[in-house]
């Protein structure tokens, strides 16, 4: 078994403008971050994931990126990054932090040169295409935010594709002088002290270079965003795509002890092919099968055997349950699964990435339309495509905006922030952010839970049970995912005692061949 310390860890995303606001302008920034790394000591997480904080014009919120080795003055600088490193490493935290490469700000110098005429040398490094006889678009292509993917530079009588919005033209990632100066990006990082990166839809970087049709989505049913009208063939996960990963894992690995982590959201047997040949691709491809999973014990327990079974030799598994562009767990499943959930994710085999704000159970919070910010949801309304509930201010004590700020958030926050927030919640010894904290330091704790291996036990009746073994660390998970009382009876004759609960009253309770399970409760058992 490899040491590799991202195998141990668990991940904790952080949304910067969402986190700590530390200058008053209601909006999060890199000192908040460093200000709450006791809390994320105290938490138990291990390495912190910054989504982005380049300078940008935050069409989408900093993911149009205008220079790739700076920090938006909204967040703070780079003095303010490099402590924020220094004081997390101190703290025996890793940073890692997003990484951009499918497009950049249509602000960032090399589209305004790109777009300044045919004969630019850096016309190249973006996808320019003539129009169609008609006038129209190269191909059919959608926009991931709706709407085509492609628009019309007047200047120079071309489209330029845009995957995302127009203010994101997709660079060009065929142009060995575009991946070039990308590694040296990463380069930056890397001396800066980055202990890796979470890459952005790593699996459309590159595009089919004959940028052919793609087809129509077999299982569109009339209603959704555009996006969900074709099916991806040729503007996603093309075959080449693996070279260039292989490329940047290889600039990584330059750097001693980082890691790669790719953002992809395809079906198991297309995103293990990310771990790449001989497992040079990114070493976490993420594991979303969680976000859209029907929540039964059935179907996480399919799930978790048809992931483990198509990891290639000496792959690590992850696992996800919310991120900044899904609905949270809790407003998905309901607050009491969502302790249960939590669960799931903390004793699961693989690094688990714990979403800001899950740990206090924020769930889904009401956006009035005049408060609305994501680009996404405002051009594709009535759809529920928007992600603001996603991406609300933590909650950090009572007072008024909660902690997080002097002023009104950038976004609001629960109507029931006065009871939900870390200083509130440390105080109940029962509340999810407890159990979550208690689950961390557990984990870190038993080697069975961070290396061990895992075997499924049962799966029928509401009840999902695995266990966890390594050497004579043997330790059981039974979860309950139904509102009624269950049992499960120990295989084996195998008995032991509750080591931790989602509900009150059972730590130390001896377990023996038969288990009783209340409704939306799990229970983590310590065999022997």
């Amino acid at each position: 078994m490899s040491n590799d310390w991202w195998r141990t860890a668990t991940i904790y995303q952080i949304y910067p403008r969402s986190f700590q606001d530390t200058n008053a302008d209601g909006v999060g920034d890199l000192n908040g971050v460093r200000y709450r790394l006791d809390y994320l000591v105290w938490l138990g997480i291990d390495a912190i994931w910054l989504s982005p904080f380049y300078p940008s014009p935050m069409h989408d919120f900093g993911y149009d990126v205008a220079n790739y080795c700076d920090v938006d003055p909204l967040f703070g600088s780079l003095d303010d990054f490099d402590a924020l490193v220094s004081a997390a490493h101190a703290k025996s935290l890793k940073i890692i932090i997003d990484f951009v490469p499918n497009h950049t700000s249509n602000e960032h110098p090399w589209f305004l040169a790109s777009r300044s005429g045919r004969d630019n040398p850096l016309r190249d490094w973006y996808l320019w295409r003539d129009a169609q006889p008609d006038g129209g678009p190269p191909n059919n292509w959608f926009s991931h935010f709706g709407g085509s993917a492609w628009s019309w530079d007047e200047r120079t009588q071309q489209y330029y594709l845009h995957s995302f919005l127009p203010e994101q033209p997709d660079l060009n990632w065929r142009n060995p002088q575009v991946r070039a100066a990308m590694y040296d990006v990463l380069r930056f990082w890397l001396r800066r002290g980055v202990d890796g990166f979470r890459v952005d839809v790593i699996s459309h970087i590159v595009k089919d270079a004959a940028f052919r049709d793609n087809p129509a989505n077999p299982n569109f049913a009339g209603e959704g965003p555009d996006i969900a009208r074709l099916a991806q063939t040729y503007s996603s996960d093309q075959p080449e795509v693996h070279d260039v990963i292989a490329e940047i894992r290889r600039v990584v690995d330059e750097f001693p002890d980082r890691v790669l982590i790719g953002e992809i959201y395809l079906p198991i047997e297309r995103l293990v092919a990310y771990y790449g040949k001989e497992l040079g691709g990114v070493h976490l491809p993420f594991n979303f099968q969680l976000l859209d999973a029907r929540w039964d014990a059935a179907t996480i327990a399919n799930i978790i055997e048809m992931y483990e079974a198509a990891l290639p030799p000496g792959a690590w598994p992850n696992w996800v349950l919310s991120n900044h562009d899904r609905p949270r767990i809790a407003a998905r499943v309901g607050a009491a699964q969502a302790r249960l959930a939590t669960m799931l994710l903390l004793t699961l085999h693989g690094t688990p990435t714990l979403y800001y704000g899950d740990e206090i159970g924020i769930g889904h919070v009401d956006i009035a339309p005049e408060r609305a910010q994501d680009p996404w949801g405002m051009r594709e309304p009535d759809l529920g495509v928007g992600r603001d509930p996603s991406r609300t201010p933590m909650q950090w004590d009572a007072s008024a905006f909660a902690g997080f700020s002097t002023r009104e958030p950038w976004l609001p926050l629960t109507p029931d922030f006065a009871t939900r927030n870390v200083a509130t919640m440390r105080e109940d010894d029962m509340c999810i952010l407890r159990l979550t904290s208690k689950l961390l330091h557990y984990r870190h704790a038993h080697s069975a839970l961070g290396i061990g291996s895992q075997r499924l036990l049962h799966a029928s009746d509401h009840v999902l049970a695995y266990e966890r073994l390594q050497g004579a660390d043997q330790i059981l998970v039974a979860l309950n995912f139904c509102h009624d009382t269950r049992s499960f009876s120990l295989p084996n004759g195998l008995s032991g005692a509750v080591a931790l609960s989602t509900h009150s009253g059972r730590s130390g309770e001896r377990v023996h061949a038969k288990l009783e399970l209340r409704g939306d409760e799990g229970v983590v058992i310590k065999i022997g």
